[in-house]
């Protein structure tokens, strides 16, 4: 993977809108908003209007035109933080986010990338939420809380925020993004701290998060799906990746969307990423059908690079070994294993439908 190898944002806006950038600017020539503009276009260029970044954050990475408005607002708060110091690359990029390499501030203590006298991190900054493309989360959202800014359960109580979440008012979006991106961090620093490979997560805000980088100066690391390994290689990663899932299933943990896509492999090792899906094997009603999903789709690439591996025999055995329900444990759920540590307290008109 190299620093150009992401969706461009021209390219996915002119997908989104099924128009090009071209015939946009021709458009806003002949009209200031031409009859038929979708309302999000027009928030479009709301946010893409030249920005000027504040504070001393001057980024050495110069981002394009659909990225400085949210990049100033998702990233200015870890500058301010002195969590990090620069913006240096775009190394990943999709229709839900995009992933930077980052210099991380000195204060942190970090030690500098091999190679390298800066010590690197990455930040996973979310498109706005008016134009994500967040995949159909029903199935994983069964028997999970909801969690609010600082990663707490919302309580079943709350009446009006569970109102507005079903409603799918601005205050439900809201909440219901933000408790999508605050799994992937403590789910994160939940698996970290219990031994798996997975990044370190450092920050967490209402729109990124920030976290140990994989890689070097030059590039990020690949995702296994783009790298070939000989059999010995491939039969020791494999065991290493079974011994992640194991760890998660312990922890009542279903990754949700496993494949060598979400792996990344650098200097014979892997990490696995993107956990915002992530699922409780003790409360979804589809947790079963949903993990052996994650194990197929791992054993899929493995069996190319030569290991011989049978999807369903490993399935059942984990399962077996450390899915049981418990029939007293009618609370279980994974919100029970997020720590309760508090990441900025949700303002009050958070709560104002």
């Amino acid at each position: 993977m190299n620093d150009d190898s992401y969706l461009d944002d021209v390219e996915y806006y002119d997908q989104k809108f099924g128009q090009s950038h071209r015939e946009r600017k021709t458009a806003r020539k002949q009209s200031r908003r031409p009859p038929g503009q979708p309302a999000d276009l027009a928030t479009l260029e709301q946010l893409t209007q030249p920005t000027e970044f504040e504070g001393g954050f001057n980024p050495t990475y110069q981002p394009s035109r659909f990225e400085a408005g949210w990049l100033l607002s998702s990233l200015s708060s870890f500058y301010e933080q002195h969590m990090m110091s620069d913006v240096l690359a775009s190394i990943k990029g999709g229709k839900e986010a995009n992933v930077y390499r980052c210099a991380a501030d000195p204060t942190l203590g970090l030690m500098p990338t091999e190679g390298s006298t800066v010590a690197f991190l990455a930040a996973k900054v979310y498109r706005p939420r008016q134009f994500r493309n967040l995949r159909n989360d029903k199935r994983y959202r069964d028997g999970r809380a909801i969690l609010t800014a600082d990663g707490r359960p919302v309580k079943s109580t709350d009446q009006r925020l569970m109102r507005a979440i079903g409603k799918k008012t601005a205050t439900g979006v809201r909440v219901a993004h933000t408790s999508w991106l605050m799994y992937e961090y403590t789910t994160l620093e939940r698996l970290h701290k219990i031994g798996a490979r997975v990044p370190q997560p450092f920050a967490v805000n209402e729109n990124a998060l920030l976290m140990s980088y994989v890689g070097d100066e030059r590039m990020a690391a690949p995702t296994l799906n783009s790298v070939h390994l000989d059999r010995a290689e491939a039969q020791s990663l494999f065991t290493e990746v079974l011994r992640n899932i194991e760890l998660m299933l312990q922890a009542g943990m279903i990754h949700g969307d496993l494949s060598a896509y979400n792996i990344l492999y650098w200097e014979g090792q892997i990490t696995l990423i993107d956990f915002p899906q992530v699922t409780s094997s003790r409360t979804n009603t589809q947790a079963y059908e949903i993990f052996t999903r994650d194990i197929r789709r791992i054993c899929e690439y493995f069996n190319q690079q030569g290991v011989r591996c049978a999807p369903a025999a490993i399935a059942d055995e984990l399962w077996s070994s450390y899915a049981a329900l418990d029939p007293d444990d009618t609370a279980a759920d994974i919100s029970a294993l997020v720590d309760p540590t508090t990441y900025g307290a949700p303002e009050e008109d958070d709560y104002d439908l």
